[in-house]
């Protein structure tokens, strides 16, 4: 489930957009989210007299009918629980159900079979004494009311939506440079597996490697085999951002990334393309494996900002659309990592699909559903990457300490010549060597010494 406190962002927060019926509010989720939320149901918190946007949730319509009444209490729960935390319960919500028919249905269709969960949020926000001023359901590129009985305004086959980009608050939201990225089904397939003939060559990469990685990985105490397996796949990633680091830097690379340069450029799925060029089975292999130790993980966290948070963000999407069956859960690694350096560089929509895809693979990875509460609940990333940088300056301060010790040592321990056959140094020709130690000469009786020498 995605949620997220804020209103808007950038220049936005000290403009008010006046929208007016459920045209504008249906043309206005979008920009609330980022992305077209595919078979989605979303709730937004209203605040005061004249509804100001709040907290927002939304997760996906549950196929079975059978799971809609606890996920509308759950739901409901979810967004009062959130604004109060953050200060103030709701006035009033607005409930949006996003479907796309199925074959042989059409937008009207997908509006009649929704509405008896349309019916249960209702319910369930109003046993929370907060009443739902609209619900929309948005199909087929219509929407449709469950609350306004006007046939004027909300004719029962639905009203067109509005052409993108020409609206007052797509107008607005362009102007203070909020983006929608495309449907949310367009930005969870760019980071799944997607079939190919290649699918073999991976999944047998990934059985070889594993079966080399992962019991290294779970030597318990750790031994010498995890922390090479840390080491060689750090090494290896390295290598690999120098490769997505750009096209100067790739072009350096192996042959086969000529093809991957010339379609740089172009539409995202191209773009996907080249990048996944870039990498070949083996490698990719070894670094899903080598990314499920959670030491290494959380080194890779480090490349999180600039050019080296851009080419991270490009190999875990790689890594990512690499976890083919049955190594599904293995993705939740990348995933997370795509969705930690998405939120660092203040990408939150892209960071919320990728860490509720992260979460999908793997319900109970820790690091991914922190930072999915974390992003939700619109706390600073800037605390985090504080935090990555300072582990990893006091790392780098330790081996260059260590290092400057090794080189001083091996400065003052200058080892003295060893005469065999001949008298001690230091003594000259026909001259007695000097008196031993006592404990030298009691280990030459055979006598044990003592600390003090007595």
């Amino acid at each position: 489930m995605n949620t997220n406190p804020h209103e808007s962002r950038g220049s936005t927060e000290s403009q008010q957009i006046t929208l007016r019926g459920p045209a504008e509010l249906a043309d206005a989720l979008p920009f609330m989210l980022g992305f077209h939320p595919t078979d989605s149901v979303v709730l937004v918190a209203l605040h005061g007299e004249h509804g100001r946007f709040g907290g927002r949730v939304r997760l996906g319509i549950p196929r079975s009918a059978a799971e809609w009444p606890s996920t509308a209490e759950h739901l409901a729960e979810c967004l009062v629980e959130g604004c109060a935390r953050r200060g103030t319960r709701p006035d009033g919500i607005v409930v949006f159900l996003c479907q796309d028919p199925a074959p042989g249905e059409t937008g009207r269709h997908v509006m009649e079979r929704l509405r008896p969960f349309s019916q249960r949020l209702r319910t369930a926000c109003g046993e929370l004494d907060i009443p739902v001023y609209e619900v929309l359901c948005i199909s087929d590129g219509l929407h449709f009311s469950y609350v306004c009985p006007d046939t004027r305004c909300c004719p029962p086959d639905g009203t067109p939506l509005a052409l993108t980009g020409t609206s007052v608050m797509a107008a607005s939201a362009a102007y203070a440079g909020i983006q929608v990225k495309g449907s949310l089904r367009d930005m969870e397939a760019r980071l799944k597996p997607r079939a190919s003939p290649d699918d073999e060559r991976q999944r047998k990469a990934l059985n070889e490697a594993a079966s080399v990685i992962v019991p290294k990985i779970l030597d318990d105490p750790p031994g010498p085999g995890r922390e090479d397996i840390r080491e060689k796949t750090l090494t290896l990633a390295r290598e690999m951002l120098r490769r997505y680091g750009g096209p100067a830097t790739v072009a350096e690379g192996p042959a086969r990334t000529s093809a991957a340069v010339r379609v740089r450029g172009t539409g995202t799925t191209e773009r996907d393309a080249a990048d996944d060029a870039l990498i070949d089975p083996d490698e990719a292999a070894a670094l899903i494996l080598g990314l499920q130790d959670r030491d290494t993980r959380d080194r890779a966290a480090e490349w999180m900002e600039g050019p080296e948070g851009s080419a991270a963000l490009r190999l875990w999407g790689v890594l990512a659309r690499r976890c083919v069956a049955p190594f599904d859960e293995y993705a939740a690694a990348p995933l997370t990592l795509a969705g930690w350096v998405a939120w660092s560089t203040g990408d939150e929509p892209a960071a919320r699909v990728a860490l509720g895809l992260a979460l999908d693979a793997d319900p109970e990875y820790v690091f991914a559903r922190l930072l999915h509460q974390a992003c939700n609940e619109g706390l600073d990333p800037e605390s985090l990457r504080s935090c990555l940088r300072h582990e990893r300056d006091s790392r780098t301060a330790a081996v260059e300490t260590r290092a400057g010790a090794r080189r001083a040592g091996s400065r003052g321990a200058r080892p003295q010549p060893v005469r065999r056959g001949g008298p001690a140094a230091g003594t000259r020709p026909g001259k007695a060597s000097p008196k031993p130690p006592r404990d030298a000469a009691a280990r030459r009786t055979g006598q044990r010494g003592t600390r003090s020498g007595r």
